[in-house]
């Protein structure tokens, strides 16, 4: 991609993320995704109704009348992107590609994390861990991060979510909330590492379809490609017998791929290319409240 359009798609990212993030996302973001806890903030003098447990027995004692101790959340968090950016991002029926809705939702998750004071990283991984971008925050890092989305080469083709998952779990020590965001096409299973990952930290998964990949069409003999593994071959899509074995193996994927979500107790969305991203978002955020 030339510089001149790289910065061009940075710049109408940032500006629609930043607004989302600003008008929608920012109490649905906030309401979500809690802090790590309540932190002591000051001393007042007691009033009716409040928790006796809360009591500064040392205040009190010194001014002869009740005095408590006023807590609140702790709200700067973590916020870890694991994003795919392998070969089969890279496709897309519409105007879009999938790694453009990712590059979106991405930019848009940052926004709202930037807003809320939490610190944000990045994770690249595609058969392998690609780049690691560590927490940090400010506009400069956001924008580093949406050029980066946009304009990284993996060295790699395949994808291995598992891999992403153990590194994640061994490079952030402390607690984070996490956004694995892929098309979630990987042949090895991952739902131990998910396991492992979400009892750590606080992960949500997000998959970017294509609408192409839930059926296939009427279109005769076609030779088709699979991005990640360059292998070629020939498909007869006029055979309504081949559409409907390629329509149930796309709707067993999802199920399998539900299954293991549910059974790791994290909360996921799928957002398909040509669809406004915001509602899936708005969605999940709405599972966590």
């Amino acid at each position: 991609m030339e510089t001149s359009e790289l910065l061009k798609k940075v710049r109408h990212i940032e500006i629609r993320a930043k607004g989302l993030s600003r008008n929608i996302f920012a109490g649905e973001y906030h309401s979500a995704f809690k802090g790590r806890g309540m932190a002591f903030s000051e001393v007042r003098e007691y009033q009716f109704g409040d928790d006796l447990r809360d009591i500064d027995w040392n205040v009190t004692a010194r001014y002869n009348r009740p005095y408590i101790k006023i807590y609140e959340e702790e709200r700067e968090l973590t916020v870890m992107l694991l994003i795919d950016v392998s070969e089969s991002l890279g496709f897309g029926s519409t105007e879009k590609v999938k790694r453009d809705t990712v590059a979106e939702i991405a930019a848009t998750l940052a926004f709202s994390a930037i807003q809320n004071n939490d610190k944000i990283g990045v994770i690249f991984f595609s058969e392998q861990i690609e780049k690691f971008i560590p927490p940090k925050k400010g506009r400069k890092h956001i924008l580093f991060i949406i050029r980066e989305i946009l304009g990284f080469e993996p060295e790699k083709k395949g994808t291995d979510i598992n891999l992403a998952l153990r590194y994640m779990t061994n490079a952030i020590k402390k607690r984070c909330t996490a956004f694995l965001i892929s098309d979630f096409i990987d042949i090895n299973s991952y739902k131990q590492a998910l396991s492992i990952a979400n009892k750590k930290h606080d992960i949500a998964a997000i998959q970017v379809y294509d609408k192409l990949s839930t059926q296939m069409p009427s279109l005769g003999l076609m030779k088709v490609k699979d991005p990640e593994s360059g292998t070629d071959m020939w498909i007869d899509t006029s055979s309504k017998r081949v559409r409907n074995n390629y329509a149930k193996w796309w709707r067993d994927r999802q199920i399998e791929m539900d299954t293991v979500f549910k059974q790791s107790s994290v909360d996921n969305v799928s957002v398909s290319t040509d669809e406004d991203y915001v509602r899936a978002l708005l969605s999940l955020f709405q599972k966590r409240r």
